[in-house]
């Protein structure tokens, strides 16, 4: 199930103007274009924001995402049209052949169940043609970065138009194993109104997710960094093989 920040009409909204920087995406916007990808499938894509910025340049696109809240944002924006739309994730995709799957920011983490993350693996293999490049980011658990997740360090005041001031912070709640579980809190100057949103990501060993892909047929091509995020985060470019069976 996806986290409140996603699957709440009110969150989901604000959720592109409370983190408006999006260049993280950089990256795979250029990967697209290195790996001549003319099909691309967005595992994850929240309210849309890669998926459009590739139909823009042509690109034909399937957004899947478990959150409906933010499906509807993305449908909402300019150009939605050219990208298909499904709510659900790629444990359950109608028949696809795509050049490129990803997983951007936090998405690959954010599956937690070790289940669920063999069967998404499985799902992207599924969905591309042979050849196709499965790419995501996870971050380094050497790095640590829940020791960075503080109010005080992450406090902050958003004005955003027909809405007013929204205040945000994220507290860290508890680290068990591989899995961080932080909460963002939300004040609505308006009306006042407090939401909060749990999320829980699986910091993985960057030679278990190797073993992982190989384990479901996929070449890992290379272990990138990630730019936006340098000496923090793994970049995985793995692809299915050209003559494997579709």
């Amino acid at each position: 199930m996806a986290d409140e920040c996603f699957r709440h009409p009110r969150l989901a909204a604000i959720y592109d103007l409370l983190d408006p920087d999006r260049s993280d995406l950089d990256a795979y916007v250029r990967m697209t274009k290195e790996f001549g990808a003319r099909r691309v499938l967005d595992i994850g894509c929240g309210t849309g924001v890669l998926a459009l910025l590739l139909a823009d340049r042509g690109i034909e696109v399937v957004g899947v995402d478990p959150a409906g809240a933010s499906i509807d944002v993305a449908r909402s924006k300019p150009g939605s049209e050219r990208v298909r739309w499904i709510r659900g994730d790629a444990t359950a995709l109608p028949p696809l052949r795509v050049d490129l799957a990803t997983m951007t920011a936090n998405v690959a983490q954010a599956i937690t169940g070790p289940q669920a993350w063999q069967q998404t693996l499985r799902g992207a293999y599924e969905a591309l043609g042979p050849g196709g490049h499965l790419v995501f980011e996870t971050r380094d658990p050497a790095r640590r970065a829940w020791e960075e997740w503080k109010p005080e360090t992450s406090y902050s005041v958003t004005e955003i138009p027909g809405v007013g001031a929204v205040e945000s912070w994220v507290q860290l709640i508890e680290v068990r194993g591989q899995l961080v579980t932080f909460r963002w809190t939300y004040v609505f100057a308006a009306d006042g109104q407090v939401l909060t949103s749990d999320s829980t990501l699986r910091f993985r060993e960057r030679h278990e997710v190797e073993a992982d892909l190989v384990s479901h047929g996929y070449v890992v091509e290379d272990v990138r960094d990630a730019p936006d995020r340098p000496g923090r985060e793994f970049v995985f470019l793995a692809r299915r093989p050209s003559g494997s069976q579709v």
